[in-house]
């Protein structure tokens, strides 16, 4: 796809979802970090449950650094993989203790350090946290709509960050996440996409074949 078209198609989703951000409930960038992991697998939905109590109880990053494994386990057991994410929370927290001096790091380098933290995660957290703009968060909805609007022909997350990244201006690196989910929560659904329904209809490869 030319660059000319993937600018219009997100003209038109910003047009059509303005304001859109992260569905997920936080105060800071400690609990954002922790709700994007615990998201991994899960609703956003079901995350804003969890974390309504899961903030009230661990406040610092030394109390999930110093959380017990067994304890925290059961706090976030309705996320799905519970243990694994608690393993990665508690090692995340202690590594941006021991390490960061207790402060969320502000590159990609040193987040991807940390359990449970790949790309998407990392992304989310410089944009929505920090406002920085280092790369393209892809989630199962970017992936997914990335490949239907044609926008790439990849299946890696990696590999369609690095086509959106060629075919979007940086200003757009950022919102270009979440204007996808929206869309894809709305009108685009894995299942049954509502292409009459589609202000990308006209611009969607995959359009008359659904």
């Amino acid at each position: 796809m030319e660059r000319k078209q993937a600018l219009e198609i997100i003209r038109l989703l910003k047009k059509e979802y303005p304001g859109e951000g992260s569905a997920l409930n936080f105060s800071n960038n400690l609990e954002l970090l922790v709700a994007v992991i615990l998201s991994a697998q899960s609703t956003d939905k079901q995350i804003n449950k969890i974390t309504v109590d899961l903030f009230r109880k661990y406040r610092t990053v030394e109390d999930y650094a110093m959380a017990d494994r067994e304890e925290f386990e059961r706090d976030i057991r309705s996320s799905g993989f519970f243990r694994n994410k608690a393993k990665n929370i508690i090692g995340a927290a202690r590594m941006i203790v021991d390490e960061f001096g207790g402060e969320i790091p502000r590159t990609m380098e040193e987040l991807l350090r940390l359990p449970g933290v790949a790309r998407k995660t990392a992304n989310i957290v410089l944009y929505t946290g920090f406002g920085i703009t280092s790369g393209i968060a892809v989630d199962t909805h970017v992936k997914r709509l990335s490949r239907r609007l044609g926008l790439t022909e990849e299946n890696n997350p990696v590999k369609i960050e690095q086509d959106l990244m060629e075919l979007l201006p940086r200003e757009y690196w950022g919102p270009v996440n979440y204007l996808l989910i929206s869309h894809g929560r709305a009108v685009c659904q894995a299942k049954k996409p509502n292409c009459g329904e589609c202000i990308l209809s006209h611009r969607c490869p995959s359009a008359s074949f659904l």
